[in-house]
Parts: C-alpha cells; sequence; structure tokens
C-alpha cells in the first residue's frame, strides 16, 4: 500500500526535491567517506510514516519488483565498466566467494541465528542467506575512485556482481523447504546447476547477440543506442529468469560482454548508464527506507540485529573469506581486507520481502532484523574500507583516466570510429614525433589532450607520457592501432 496525502503536482515537486536531495546526500558521502546507500536510506525514513509523515508506504510487492529493476540496472553499468583482463585474473577467487563463500557466510550466520532467536534451522539459514551476499551497488559505489589495488578491487566487484544469484537462489529455495515442511538440502543442488549455468550461458549468448544488433543496426539517433543497451539487459534477465534460470548473473555476464566489446556510440552507453544507475540506486534505497518503520526497530529488535551483525562482520564473513580463499594466493593482509569489504546492501532488503510475501511466520521480524544488519553494515565497514586500505598498504597509484570523450555523430553510419588511448610510459611511442610512428593506412590523429591542454597534432609533435590521443581509425585497423601504440 502506498499513501500520499499530496496531490500529482505535489508529489512532482516532492520527487525532484529526492532526487536533488540524493545527489547532493552522494557528493556528500563521497567527500567525507560515509556510504551513500546510509543517506538515501535515512532520506527515505525522513519523509516516511514514522518520519515526517508525508508518505506511508508498505507495499512490500512493488519494492521488490524496483529493487529487481533497479538490481538489473546497476549490476548493468557495473559490468559495462569493468575491464575483461583485470576480471579474469581473478575469476576463479570470485567465483569461489561469490559461491563456497555465500553458502559459508549463511552457514555460520544462520548457526548464530538458532542461537539468538526462537526459529527453526531452516527459518535461521533462510536469514543467513538472506544476508549471506555483498552488494554490488555498495561495492561499486565505495571502491570506486579509493585506489585500491586493482586485484583487491577486481576480485571484489567480480563477487559482488556474481554472488547475488546464489544469495536469492538459496532464499528463495529454503522459502520453498519451509512452504513444504521439507528438509532435504540435497535438493537444491541440481536447482543450483541449472540457475548458475544456464545464467552464465544465456548471458553470453544474448551479451554476443547484443554486440552483433549494437554494431549491424543504424538508428536515426545516436541517443537511442544506450536505450537498446538497456532493453537488452532487461530481456536478458527477463528470459533468463522465466526458464528458471539466474537472471542477475546473466545480466551481468551481458554486461561483461558489451562493455569490452567496440561497439557504437560507446561512451554514450556508457555515461547514460552511469547516470540512470546512480538515479535508479537513489530511488531503490529511499523506497527501501521508506518501507521500515523505525519504531518497529527499536529495542529487542535493535539489540539482536547489533549482535548478529557484530558476528556477520568479525566472525562468518572473515571465516568463510578465509576458508574459501585457502587455495588462492592472497596474503594474510589481503583476506582481511577483502573479509572487511563484504558490505551489505540493497539485496539483502530486497531478499528479505520474499518471506513477507510468502507470508513465511517471522518474516516481519526477519525483514527489521535484515535492515538493520544493513545500516550497521554499510556505516561501519563502509565508512573504513579506505582507511583500513590504507593501513594495510593496499591503496596503489591512482591509475591514468581521461575526462575527455570525443565520438563520431554519425559513427552509426560509417566505417570509422574516434580511439581514445591514454599513453603509458612502457609503450613504444614515448618519446616519437608522430611523422616517425609507422601508423597503419587511413589512422590520423585528431587531438592529443596534454594537461589538461587540447594540442593540434602536426607531424612533428613529440608523443609524451600521459598524453590522451583521439585517433580517427578505421574499423577494420583499430587492433592495428593498438598494437602500433602499446608494442
Amino acid at each position: 500500500m502506498m499513501n500520499i496525502g499530496i496531490d500529482t503536482d505535489q508529489f512532482i515537486f516532492l520527487f525532484s526535491l529526492l532526487l536533488i536531495t540524493g545527489v547532493l546526500a552522494a557528493k556528500f558521502s563521497y567527500k567525507f567517506g560515509v556510504p551513500a546507500l546510509i543517506l538515501f536510506i535515512g532520506l527515505g525514513m525522513i519523509v516516511g510514516s514514522d518520519g515526517l509523515g508525508i508518505i506511508y508506504f508498505d507495499n512490500a510487492s512493488l519494492a521488490q519488483l524496483f529493487g529487481i529493476l533497479a538490481l538489473i540496472i546497476i549490476l548493468f553499468e557495473g559490468g559495462l565498466q569493468t575491464k575483461w583482463d583485470n576480471i579474469k585474473q581473478v575469476a576463479y577467487p570470485s567465483l569461489t566467494l561469490a559461491t563456497l563463500g555465500v553458502v559459508l557466510t549463511a552457514v555460520f550466520v544462520g548457526i548464530a541465528v538458532k542461537l539468538i532467536l526462537d526459529v527453526t534451522w531452516l527459518e535461521a539459514f533462510l536469514f543467513g542467506a538472506i544476508v549471506g551476499s555483498t552488494d554490488a551497488a555498495a561495492v561499486f559505489a565505495v571502491l570506486r575512485g579509493k585506489n585500491i589495488q586493482k586485484k583487491l578491487e577486481s576480485t571484489l566487484e567480480a563477487e559482488s556482481g556474481t554472488n547475488d544469484p546464489m544469495a536469492m537462489f538459496l532464499t528463495l529455495s529454503l522459502i520453498e523447504l519451509i512452504r513444504l515442511d521439507q528438509g532435504n538440502l540435497l535438493l537444491l543442488i541440481p536447482q543450483f546447476l541449472w540457475q548458475m549455468g544456464a545464467g552464465l550461458l544465456l548471458g553470453y549468448v544474448i551479451g554476443r547477440g547484443a554486440v552483433w544488433v549494437l554494431r549491424q543496426i543504424r538508428l536515426d539517433s545516436g541517443g537511442l543506442y544506450p536505450v537498446l543497451g538497456l532493453g537488452m539487459a532487461i530481456l536478458g534477465y527477463g528470459v533468463t529468469a522465466i526458464i528458471g534460470a539466474s537472471g542477475l548473473l546473466a545480466v551481468y555476464i551481458l554486461a561483461l560482454v558489451i562493455g569490452n566489446a567496440d561497439v557504437p556510440y560507446r561512451h554514450a552507453i556508457f555515461r547514460f548508464h552511469e547516470g540512470f544507475a546512480w538515479m535508479m540506486q537513489i530511488l531503490m534505497f529511499i523506497l527501501l527506507g521508506l518501507l521500515v518503520f523505525p519504531s518497529e526497530i527499536i529495542g529487542t529488535v535493535m539489540l539482536k540485529g547489533l549482535l548478529i551483525s557484530i558476528i556477520l562482520m568479525f566472525i562468518a564473513r572473515p571465516l568463510s573469506v578465509f576458508i574459501s580463499m585457502v587455495f588462492f594466493r592472497y596474503t594474510f593482509k589481503e583476506n582481511l581486507f577483502l573479509a572487511w569489504s563484504g558490505l551489505r546492501g540493497a539485496v539483502p532488503i530486497v531478499l528479505a520481502t520474499y518471506p513477507l510475501l510468502a507470508g513465511l511466520e517471522n518474516s516481519q521480524l526477519f525483514f527489521n532484523l535484515v535492515f538493520f544488519v544493513v545500516l550497521t553494515s554499510a556505516l561501519i565497514q563502509g565508512s573504513t574500507i579506505s582507511p583500513l586500505a590504507k593501513k594495510l598498504g593496499l591503496v596503489g597509484p591512482p591509475e591514468p583516466s581521461s575526462p575527455h570523450s570525443i565520438e563520431l555523430v554519425s559513427l552509426g553510419e560509417t566505417n570509422a570510429e574516434i580511439v581514445e588511448y591514454i599513453v603509458q610510459k612502457q609503450d613504444a611511442v614515448v618519446g616519437k614525433r608522430i611523422k616517425d610512428i609507422s601508423f597503419p593506412e587511413r589512422v590520423l590523429i585528431s587531438a592529443i589532450v596534454r594537461n589538461d591542454q587540447v594540442i593540434t597534432p602536426e607531424g612533428a609533435t613529440v608523443i609524451n607520457e600521459g598524453d590522451i590521443l583521439f585517433v580517427l581509425v578505421n574499423k577494420d585497423q583499430v587492433e592495428a592501432l593498438k598494437e602500433t601504440l602499446t608494442r
């Protein structure tokens, strides 16, 4: 149910204020190290029924629908921004954390919940499954721009992007076992293999299909390419979910395929989804903040939630990380950082709506506890990740990035594209004049950005480390150009 005591125009005005306040909150969170999701949730609680009473909202079904849609967009944007060269180096440890790590966390938390609450073992493990996964939205937002060592950043991003399906699978399966009054966990194995296997396969296949469509189609407006990419992401989720496989996993794999391919309007697609993902993140956390009633958390629920949260942060997550990573070459400090970086966010809250809709006996208690666990995890862990990385010596040098982008307006209708390349110290072109470099045929350096100044390239212009080159090249010469620049 959603009850708003204001008319349409007033609601639109309120909606604009929430968006603007959310953007300002994101700026505040980045500056002071407070996770943005805390401020977004707090904003929802303020305008909710237990706050100013402007909006009364208790529709768990609508919150779940919007939450899943938001997660699709956030995962899609995260996958687009993820470089495959970084991910493939940490693929096995990340997938281990995303599967075995989630199961171990669910088991350890479930044991604690059984001792703390008066619930059955299946209900206790259900709670563990709900809070078992790290949150992609929270991890992407907290790690971005912190210069964490690339190995660890890639591990956490890959884990958070692929472990949501495991948590959702465990949650839905345990709910079904509770409703059927069965305790045979072995029945989950074939379901797990199907969900993960089909999710991976369909994500890759649909991703390759999306790349082909984006390259072949000729749209009248460049602004339609990001919309087409978004449609492909939602299609990937829908097709995969309909056949009972993991739609969220399919979306992340699909995004990895698109993000690491040369497609028209690449920068436009990335920028559109970066802004759209931020908007969905703001609205999702505000909506989840509206769904909770703070008065129901204060008291016994808060004390029990704090105890469960402490066990999750200091016992369950560290144990699951150290056990999962025993066969991989990660140092004690690196594992310690991975253990502390297991942020909980929107996913557990969205998963907590499933028991509510299923009408389970302790569903409201679980939802309130999960909400408090997410708040404490985000506030305590999220605000200390960067200081901990510096303390452990796990902060690397800042990576070069370009604040500029150039694309051909008619890119979708031509056989050429503009390649943006940041010159590295080890590149062969460093110190050479442009006329002395053996570029492939039909290649033209259109502009050079050096120290935020645009330089018009000439034959005698010398290429320096850190230069940002914008090169006009035929599509069939892109790989040859990259070899010339790097060899």
